[in-house]
């Protein structure tokens, strides 16, 4: 179960990429709002979320079942695997967020939404953030359980690509936010 999780996690950080990008490019003004490809992106990345989510549960609710069967339960030395499921919970609560902020409508090539005001701007920031900790926190064992054999090399430039797109997201929140407020 854990190599398919690692599968699906790839799956997820692959379209993750492509709608950062073609997202931030989209807020921005840069590209237009009618792409049909983006939904569908969106979408198969959801149901993705969403086996990983179910897989994630149950590889929680294992390792609850060992501890408790065990009676030891080392808390202060699992303190990044609570890490890792708080943060994942987290980023599910700012998706939630994010579909119903962005089931806008495209009039005449133009995406619009229903209101992008400041608490929308702020749980969109949140989701960048929650999405960085979890895949920060993640991404060791991803590529282990990928079979990357050079973790070492891959890692650097992987979370450089990351962070960077992870700031193009948040800007182009920022400069989405703006736009919606003064036009």
């Amino acid at each position: 179960m854990r190599k398919w999780n690692a599968v699906v996690s790839g799956g997820i950080m692959l379209l993750l990429l492509v709608h950062m990008v073609a997202g931030a490019l989209q807020t921005a003004g840069l590209l237009g709002g009618g792409q049909k490809w983006l939904k569908v992106v969106a979408w198969v990345m959801l149901a993705l979320v969403l086996v990983h989510m179910i897989i994630g549960i149950k590889l929680t609710i294992d390792t609850l079942r060992t501890v408790r069967e065990s009676g030891v339960s080392y808390t202060k030395e699992n303190r990044l695997f609570w890490l890792r499921r708080i943060s994942g919970f987290a980023v599910m609560a700012f998706v939630v967020c994010h579909v119903v902020i962005f089931l806008g409508k495209t009039q005449n090539g133009v995406f619009r939404l229903h209101l992008f005001a400041g608490a929308e701007l702020a749980t969109q920031l949140l989701l960048v953030v929650s999405i960085a900790v979890h895949v920060l926190s993640n991404i060791s064992p991803l590529l282990i359980g990928l079979g990357a054999k050079r973790l070492q090399k891959l890692l650097p430039d992987l979370l450089l690509i990351l962070a960077l797109l992870l700031l193009a997201a948040g800007i182009g929140f920022v400069l989405y936010f703006i736009r919606w407020n003064t036009l």
